[in-house]
């Protein structure tokens, strides 16, 4: 299994802080599924923290050899006095979404996966290699 990552650079990051610390961290720690991968028993299980994020607000696909795992949260917050008055309204709308190459020769019906507590679980064969077709020999005439 490899992980796509996505662009990071130390230099540039640390140098992007400086002058755009509050905007930045809001963006991209918010933004990132931390993850964890490891490997049991013929199996690939990934541990993605999704605090915050409902079960209806994350998708799985399988497309050519990746596994994508996008969330997508829209929330409001809104507080009245008791005359209904409203005294705060707060909305937030993000997503977030990561990719993973698993190979192509993975199934969707080989992928299980469960949401707990903030956490999705997303189990997978490890050693599934693709299946090649038997040679054919070819008569010629």
């Amino acid at each position: 299994m490899k992980y796509v990552p996505t662009r990071f650079n130390f230099f540039d990051d640390a140098f992007d802080d400086m002058f755009f610390s509050p905007l930045r961290r809001y963006n991209v720690q918010n933004n990132l599924m931390m993850t964890d991968i490891r490997e049991k028993d013929g199996l690939y299980i990934l541990d993605i923290e999704l605090p915050g994020y409902q079960k209806q607000d994350i998708s799985i696909e399988l497309k050519e050899g990746y596994l994508t795992v996008s969330a997508k949260q829209n929330t409001s917050n809104e507080e009245k006095d008791e005359k209904g008055n409203v005294l705060r309204k707060e909305r937030y709308s993000g997503s977030c979404s990561r990719s993973f190459y698993v190979g192509e020769a993975i199934e969707p019906e080989d992928i299980k996966a469960g949401f707990e507590n903030g956490i999705l679980k997303v189990t997978l064969p490890s050693g599934k290699e693709k299946k090649t077709e038997p040679v054919r020999q070819i008569t010629i005439e």
